[in-house]
Order: C-alpha cells, then sequence, then structure tokens
C-alpha cells in the first residue's frame, strides 16, 4: 500500500502544528487484485466489463509529505453512496464507469462495479487489461482529521494494533475511484490467458497475488472497431497475444535484471519501455564503485554547521529536511562522533577569538562562545541564536506532549498588543433589509453586546548549570527545551479549563443554555433534550440563531457513552422496561472531545457528570483564545547565565489569553438531578 499527495497541504491542529499535511489521500491498492468480469443484461447482446478491486487493507503507508506513516480509520471513512464515478487516473474528463458496492469487510475496503462509460479511457482500462496489463486502483479521499501516535504509544484502527509513531486518518470523505498505472508494489503482474481460442469474450486477466480472481473481458466490437478512425488498426487476436507475452517476459527479465537492488532504474525501465540490454547497461553503470570525491579542507565552521551537528548528534526526526545536504556533510565529517556541549561551546569561543585550546577556563569560554570580551574584535558565531535554534526544535515535542482538546473548542485570535481587545456578538440585528426601488441600502448596526479578551505573558527560566558543562551533557539542550515546551502546554491547559468551568454565569437557566435533572444524563434521550434546547436558541429579535451544533465534550467517565452516540448505530438495553433494539438517532452526528481537565477536583467547577453540546468554534464560539501576533507555540531564548551562576540560562515565554464569549454558542447538562 502506498499513498500519493494530489492536493494542497492544510495544517493539523491535533497533531503536530509545524507539520503540512496533505487534505487529500490517493489510496493506492498495490498488491490485492482488480477483477474485471463481463455480464450481458437482459435484453442486451453486448457484454458490460464488471470490477471488483481491493481499494485498501487497512495498514500503515509511507508517504511523502508526512513524517511518519499514516493509517487510515475505514470506521471515520464516510461514503456519501454506494454509486461513485470511477474515473482514469482521477481525471474528471476521464471516466471509466461507476461503482454499485461500496464496503469495509474484515479491515478492507472493497469496491466493486460496472465500466459504463463510453469513453477512450474506458476502453483503454478494458483493452490494456486484456492484454495483460496490471492495472491498479487509488481512491480519492478527503482528510477532515488526523490524529498523531506518538513514539512509544499504541492505536488500534481497522482491528488491528500499531505502534507510534505514526498518524492516523480518522475522518475522511470518500470522492472517486480511479485506475491508475502505477502504485507502490510494482512486483504485481497482470497476463491474459486465453481459455478457447475460438470463443469470443473468454480471455481472462490473471493476478500474481494470493488473492487474484479470474475474469473476463469483451472484445472489441465491430460498431467500437469502426469508430477508431483516427487510432492504429487493430490488431488481431494472435498479435494482441504475442505482444502480452512479450511484455510479461520483459518485465520479467526487467526485475530479474534489478534484482531488487536498484528500484529507481527498475521503476524507469518498466515505465519508459526500455530494452533488456538498456536495463543491464544502465545496472551495469550503478554497480560501479564511484572514486572518492576530492575535497579541500574547510577550515571555516558556520553556525549553520554546528547547529546541524547539535541536530544530528540528538538524533532529531527532521534534520534531513532541516538542513541542506552540503551543511549535513560538513557536519558529518567535522564531528564524526557527535559534537559535546563543551567542543560547541569552543568551537564557538574560537570562531570568536579564543585561544585557549580546552575548556579548562569555562567562564572565559563562555564569554567568548556569546561574544563578551571578544580578541578578534567582532562575533563570527553567535552561540546564543545557535542554542536557540536548536532548543525550539526540542520545544514543541514537550509543548505537544500534553493534552489539547482546547484547541478543538476555541475560536482564535489574533491581537497585536496587550490591551483589552473588544468584538460584536455575532448574533442579532443583522437580517438584510429589502432595497426600496430607489435603491437606498438601509443602515445597520453593530448591536450593545461585545465581547473582550487580551493576551498575558507567561513564562519560565530554566539554566544549564556548571554540572551540565563539565559533564559534557549535549543532551541538556534537548531536555530543558522540551521542559519549557511542556510547561507552556500545562499552562494554556490550566489557563483555559479555568476560565471554562468558571461558568456558573454564563451557562444558566435565565440563558437558556443549562439543563439539570435525571433526564440530563449523557444518553439517547439527555443528548436529545440537550439537542433542542440547543435548536430553540434565539436571537434579540425572537428569531432561531440558525447555528448547529456539531460538538459533544464530555468528561473521562462519559467517553465511553460519547464514542458510543457518535459511532453505534444502535444503543442496546436489556432491561426489562425496555424494548430493543434501540436505534441511535444521534450517529455520526456530534463528534466527541474528551478532556481530564473538565472533573478534575484542583478546578472550580469541575464534574465528572456534566457535559457540554457546543458549536463549531469558528461558527459561534462559547470561548476564545487570543495570541500575540498569531503565535500559537512558545518561544524560547538562550542567554549566557548572570556572573554569579556559571552555565547557560533558557528562557521560554508565551502570551495569550482565554475568555468565555457568546452563551448561545452551547448548552450545558448537569447530567444529574
Amino acid at each position: 500500500m502506498s499513498i500519493t499527495q494530489t492536493a494542497k497541504s492544510k495544517r493539523l491542529h491535533a497533531s503536530d502544528s509545524k507539520l503540512t499535511v496533505p487534505d487529500r489521500l490517493d489510496l493506492i491498492c498495490a498488491c490485492d487484485a482488480i477483477t474485471l468480469e463481463a455480464f450481458s443484461p437482459d435484453g442486451e447482446t453486448e457484454s458490460i466489463p464488471r470490477f471488483t478491486m481491493v481499494a485498501y487493507t487497512g495498514e500503515p503507508m509511507r508517504i511523502e509529505g508526512w513524517r511518519y506513516p499514516v493509517v487510515v480509520d475505514l470506521e471515520g471513512m464516510s461514503i456519501p453512496s454506494q454509486r461513485r464515478p470511477v474515473r482514469f487516473g482521477h481525471s474528471m474528463y476521464a471516466g471509466v464507469g461507476h461503482t454499485e458496492r461500496i464496503a469495509v469487510d474484515g479491515g478492507k475496503l472493497i469496491a466493486e462495479g460496472i465500466v459504463s462509460r463510453d469513453t477512450q479511457a474506458a476502453r483503454e482500462v478494458v483493452t490494456s487489461g486484456k492484454r495483460g496489463f496490471p492495472w491498479q486502483a487509488s481512491i480519492g479521499a478527503q482528510v477532515s482529521q488526523a490524529d498523531f501516535v506518538r513514539s512509544g504509544k499504541s492505536a488500534t484502527v481497522n482491528a488491528k494494533t500499531f505502534d507510534g509513531p505514526l498518524y492516523v486518518a480518522r475522518r475522511t470523505v470518500l470522492g472517486e475511484i480511479s485506475f491508475v498505472d502505477l502504485g507502490a508494489d510494482g512486483n504485481t503482474s497482470a497476463s491474459i490467458a486465453a481459455q478457447q481460442e475460438n470463443i469470443e469474450m473468454e480471455d481472462t486477466i490473471v493476478t500474481d497475488t494470493e488473492e487474484s480472481m479470474a475474469t473476463t473481458l469483451p472484445e472489441a466490437t465491430p460498431k467500437e472497431i469502426a469508430g477508431k478512425q483516427d487510432e492504429s488498426p487493430v490488431n488481431t487476436v494472435a498479435d494482441m497475444r504475442a505482444e502480452a507475452i512479450a511484455e510479461s517476459k520483459r518485465l520479467s527479465a526487467v526485475r530479474r535484471i534489478c534484482a531488487g537492488k536498484f528500484p529507481e532504474i527498475e521503476e524507469q525501465a518498466i515505465d519508459e519501455g526500455w530494452s533488456t540490454d538498456k536495463c543491464e547497461l544502465e545496472v551495469l553503470r550503478a554497480s560501479r564503485p564511484k572514486a572518492p570525491a576530492i575535497q579541500s579542507i574547510d577550515t571555516s565552521l558556520g553556525g549553520n554547521v554546528l547547529e546541524a551537528a547539535c541536530m544530528l548528534t540528538a538524533k532529531h526526526g527532521d534534520v534531513e529536511q532541516l538542513y541542506d545536504e552540503q551543511t549535513l556533510d560538513a557536519a558529518s565529517k567535522r564531528f564524526r562522533g557527535g559534537i559535546g556541549l563543551q567542543e560547541l561551546l569552543l568551537e564557538a569561543a574560537w570562531a570568536n577569538g579564543y585561544d585557549g585550546r580546552n575548556f579548562r577556563d569555562s567562564r572565559s569560554v563562555l564569554r567568548c562562545a556569546f561574544g563578551h570580551n571578544l580578541q578578534a574584535g567582532f562575533s563570527t558565531i553567535d552561540i546564543g541564536g545557535i542554542l536557540s535554534n536548536v532548543a525550539n526544535k526540542f520545544l514543541l515535542e514537550g509543548f505537544f506532549s500534553v493534552e489539547r482538546v482546547w484547541r478543538n473548542i476555541t475560536s482564535v485570535r489574533n491581537v497585536s498588543d496587550f490591551k483589552t481587545v473588544t468584538s460584536y456578538r455575532l448574533i442579532g440585528k443583522d437580517q438584510y433589509e429589502k432595497v426600496a426601488p430607489g435603491g437606498e441600502l438601509k443602515h445597520g448596526t453593530l448591536g450593545e453586546e461585545t465581547y473582550s479578551n487580551k493576551a498575558d505573558t507567561f513564562g519560565l527560566l530554566l539554566s544549564i548549570d556548571r554540572r551540565d558543562l563539565i559533564n559534557d551533557d549535549l543532551g541538556a539542550i534537548t531536555t530543558v527545551p522540551r521542559k519549557l515546551g511542556r510547561g507552556s502546554g500545562l499552562k494554556i491547559n490550566d489557563v483555559f479549563w479555568t476560565t471554562f468551568l468558571a461558568n456558573t454565569d454564563f451557562f444558566k437557566v435565565a440563558n437558556n443554555n443549562y439543563l439539570s435533572g435525571a433526564d440530563t444524563v449523557l444518553g439517547i434521550d439527555g443528548l436529545t433534550q440537550a439537542e433542542v434546547a440547543f435548536l430553540n436558541q434565539v436571537d434579540s429579535d425572537g428569531k432561531p440563531i440558525g447555528v448547529m451544533p456539531q460538538i459533544v465534550l464530555v468528561p473521562t467517565a462519559l467517553s465511553a457513552m460519547g464514542t458510543m452516540l457518535y459511532k453505534s448505530l444502535e444503543i442496546r438495553n436489556t432491561t426489562a422496561s425496555t424494548k430493543y433494539p434501540i436505534a441511535n438517532p444521534h450517529a455520526g452526528k456530534f463528534r466527541v472531545e474528551v478532556s481530564r481537565y473538565l472533573a478534575n477536583a484542583q478546578y472550580s467547577g469541575s464534574s465528572d457528570k456534566a457535559w457540554y453540546l457546543l458549536a463549531a468554534p469558528d461558527d459561534l464560539p462559547v470561548i476564545e483564545t487570543a495570541f500575540l501576533n498569531g503565535q500559537e507555540s512558545p518561544t524560547i531564548e538562550t542567554a549566557e547565565a548572570d556572573f554569579n551562576v556559571l552555565g547557560v540560562q533558557m528562557r521560554g515565554y508565551h502570551d495569550f489569553g482565554c475568555a468565555l464569549q457568546e452563551p448561545r454558542g452551547g448548552i450545558k447538562s448537569k447530567g444529574e438531578a
């Protein structure tokens, strides 16, 4: 299995905000069979080809644009209808047919349908398949949510358990299915095997996979042949069989010559139709030992090389994407065994004029490394910038290691300073008025109800002290920023949930957004009651607000029930007073967000029974988070420690603020009497 990126990327806050991931997946079936079978509808003499394909097997896939393997959760894949278009190469101008059945079976995505289009692309699929071409399948799907599973953690997807690090595409929407000529596994192939020489429409596609299925393809009819006036003459059956056999032999020879050691040459040879002689020549050239390159020794050392050496020593996963090949090569050759903290500071000190040869005078090394008491006149390497750049790479790992449910239920505001900002209520007297014959528009008003919010600064100072320097512990510059990043993540959670849970004057009966009583327990009846209360919300004129609820926010104790209400088609109750089965009217309606902060006794207003039904934060937000200059992640800075402290100091800070906003954007259910 493999996935190819075919659309622009979008940022997913649910995993790693510094990574961009595609918002479209093309899931390519690489090793499962695609079969075509001819059938004749009642009253028709011509046979219509029918296909069956295993489009996705539920396994992880390595793809371009994603840092780690990707697993698509088939339970979260939305199939708008059973009759989806089938195309050639994802082109809307190259139709092939349509599906009649799409289903998830045994953790795999199965599709069946017919070649119902009368197009050149449809004829190409049928004719090439008859000649032995190994067609594969590609499914176009839009991604609406992807989760990141960290190293050391695991996730159960498609009835299988996978260890991190990997991404799980939790929610996708199936678009279309295409026939494609190349998937991830080049070892699959197809050929035509004649059943009876004198019987029409009895040629069979046979794949070399264990799950291959025999299928039949129709011959081209005289009517189709007559219509191809601009194409080359149609070959005889014997010619087509000879071509298929020759192509099959060529593919086998190419794979034998490359022997799995030269995949790029093998792929190019198959795609471009190389002869076996040309393939052997290219493999021979690639096999020749390469003479070592003659390079002059560069005694100068740039800050980017030192930075790359630190990242290589710390084994950062994205080092090849962060630095060019020349920089990485210079860092690897200069520091073959990895760079230590003392060596890093000495290199910076020497570049800035330090004439000592060791780290014994550590204070002088630090002062020169940070650009103080220069003997060369000016600083050529900014060690503070190097340490800050390296530290920022590890800062986000700590920041994203804590719960981030807050980001999924809040709207985000970009502020340029620390002043209180005001915005007007989103609902009210904002309907359009009928325009008079003269064309004059009436003036509207923003209303008198407003929101307010402001950003504050939160930060922490940590040090790499003398012991780390003496121990030559480079790990200190990765451990400290991770702690600072984690501290920022914990702080934003603390501020956010303190604000959110202090809502007794926000969610109340007077605002028509608070429900209590035994019938508000989370379940079908409780959720129905909350949905009705939300939909009955009105604006200042007494008219419906026109906003739909989308999120069910629950504490950990209600996680299982929330997931059941979202995913289960029916919920059965075996008590004598309840009939079953009971259809679940809320299946797939509201996505579930679970936060451990909702029931934590350290926060005023916490409860393990209360839950919330909320609108989308970009539509009608209950709470808003403001970030200074739109910076959603913390910042780290590095400097030499004060005179009375021997070491290096790192400070992390984050500018943000949280405030409750629109009461009509949610319903709180007490969940008990």
